[in-house]
């Protein structure tokens, strides 16, 4: 094997990040290594680059046993690693970027002719022919994420890991990237591609990996798998035999009083239409990466809509920012709390009525004594517990901020909210209080979308799953259909019926 990890072990405060983790990597595959959130895959990489030292266990490359340091030490060993967000710098020119740090050089100074020629051959064993001397950031993101490719297998040459390299791509530009990926493995060189998009690990991969909760779960080959078995083994829930059948459900759904029509946008999700009724809890259920955020955020304005229109009984509905999205009545409880809920070095007082301020404009100041009326109700109604309202919201615990951050948007009495997993690392008496604060909020006539990683949470709260699968809303459940296992069945087979891959 050209990369084998034994016994790998992570161990963190409180959390055992990777536990005795075996994984081969093959010279000449693509081995995709795939697992939700927390399930230990960015940490594995970290182990393997350099960015993290490991507790416990062996790494082997070439038949010899290697520890990297530093990511530059385990470039200089053959590991590159390709994310995301393309690391390069997109104000020096693509011969800059692929040559940085190895220039070629006559005299102790650099030759800036042989640089470029040599970025020119470079780009031609990718069958690309591009003006090296312009700025990289003047090209495509699927061009970026090409040369970012090309500079890291030229820097290390034996393994390539790939942190969802996609993840911001349209369907051609993920087709480019996969050719030069394809071509790669032709070369010999081993491939980790971490992807939330199943139809891509189905169409790359030749092994598959998976990860939950810091233990490797299986590995097999690709072709001896399907999607129900991989999402099945990622969340940890085999699916019964019998699944309910559609259209049993005898509730009646509510007259919709939010319309969204045709909504999208590229490299974020694909049209869709939703309508949602007073006091109604639709649930947007799928695996990490699926859209299921990105939804959220076309919603609410923080990512604008490329297509289609919003409104409500009065007419269209002005959506093109988070501030508007505020003024038509909408309110957005995010994800991460930490960096994009709270401002943790306010007071609990100051971070509740933050958006109603907002809202208001600074010139109409909301007095101290409204204030203190506002916090002290809020405290009391959500049970947030805490010693004062004067006291730093980054002092409480998580579901104690989750808490908070609901306050600041029911002090503005929204009549659409979203939540955005609002249940995430908070422990069990805060997460009940959290699905209770929901049926309260509907049973007002309050409309809610929640996003949930959490299928049995969702089968608790929802009235209609929405499923996505690769930024498409691919399935709708209703009624009596809102099951754990239908759930997992139209994200494993994208609303299909069958036992067979989509």
């Amino acid at each position: 094997m050209l990369l084998s990890i034994r016994s790998l072990t992570k161990v963190f405060p409180g959390t055992r990040a990777l536990d005795d983790v075996d994984l081969d990597i093959a010279a000449g595959e693509v081995h995709a290594l795939l697992g939700e959130n927390g399930a230990g895959k960015s940490t594995l990489i970290k182990c393997l680059t350099g960015a993290y030292r490991r507790d416990a266990g062996a790494v082997t490359l070439d038949g010899a046993a290697i520890d990297p340091r530093s990511t530059r030490e385990a470039q200089e060993l053959g590991i590159g690693t390709v994310y995301q967000e393309v690391n390069l710098l997109p104000n020096l020119t693509v011969a800059q970027n692929l040559m940085f740090g190895r220039e070629a050089r006559r005299f102790g100074m650099i030759d800036t002719r042989a640089t470029r020629l040599q970025a020119r051959d470079i780009l031609a064993r990718y069958g690309l022919n591009l003006d090296v001397d312009r700025d990289l950031g003047s090209f495509s993101v699927a061009i970026q994420q090409i040369i970012a490719i090309a500079r890291a297998v030229e820097v290390s040459g034996k393994v390539l890991i790939l942190d969802e390299p996609t993840a911001s791509l349209d369907a051609a530009e993920v087709a480019m990237v996969f050719d030069m990926v394809r071509s790669l493995r032709d070369r010999g060189m081993g491939i980790v591609f971490v992807s939330h998009f199943l139809d891509q690990v189905f169409d790359l991969s030749d092994r598959v990996t998976i990860l939950r909760n810091g233990r490797k779960i299986i590995t097999a080959p690709t072709a001896e798998l399907n999607r129900m078995t991989l999402v099945e083994h990622m969340l940890g829930r085999v699916l019964e035999d019998v699944v309910q059948a559609p259209g049993t459900s005898a509730a009646v759904a509510p007259e919709p009083v939010l319309h969204f029509d045709s909504v999208g946008r590229s490299g974020a999700v694909e049209p869709f239409d939703l309508a949602i009724g007073a006091g109604e809890v639709v649930g947007l259920a799928g695996l990490l990466g699926s859209g299921r955020t990105e939804t959220a955020e076309l919603l609410f304005g923080i990512r604008p809509m490329q297509t289609g229109t919003a409104r409500d009984a009065e007419g269209p509905l002005d959506l093109r920012s988070p501030r508007a999205a505020i003024a038509a009545g909408f309110g957005f409880a995010p994800e991460d709390r930490k960096t994009d809920g709270i401002v943790a070095e306010l007071s609990i007082r100051e971070n509740i009525i933050l958006g109603l301020q907002a809202r208001r404009g600074w010139a109409r100041p909301i007095s101290r004594a409204e204030q203190n009326r506002l916090a002290d109700d809020y405290i009391r109604r959500l049970d947030i517990r805490t010693s004062g309202r004067e006291k730093p919201i980054g002092e409480l615990s998580g579901g104690n901020q989750q808490k908070a951050v609901l306050a600041r948007w029911l002090a503005m009495n929204p009549r659409f909210l979203i939540l955005d997993e609002p249940t995430r690392g908070i422990d069990v008496g805060a997460h009940a209080e959290i699905l209770r604060l929901i049926g309260t909020l509907t049973a007002g006539g309050m409309s809610v979308l929640v996003i949930s990683s959490e299928i049995d949470e969702m089968v608790a709260v929802a009235d209609r799953v929405i499923v996505l699968r690769d930024r498409r809303h691919v399935a709708e459940l209703t009624g009596e259909q809102v099951s754990g296992d239908a759930i997992m069945r139209a994200i494993a087979q994208g609303g299909t019926t069958d036992g067979a891959a989509a």
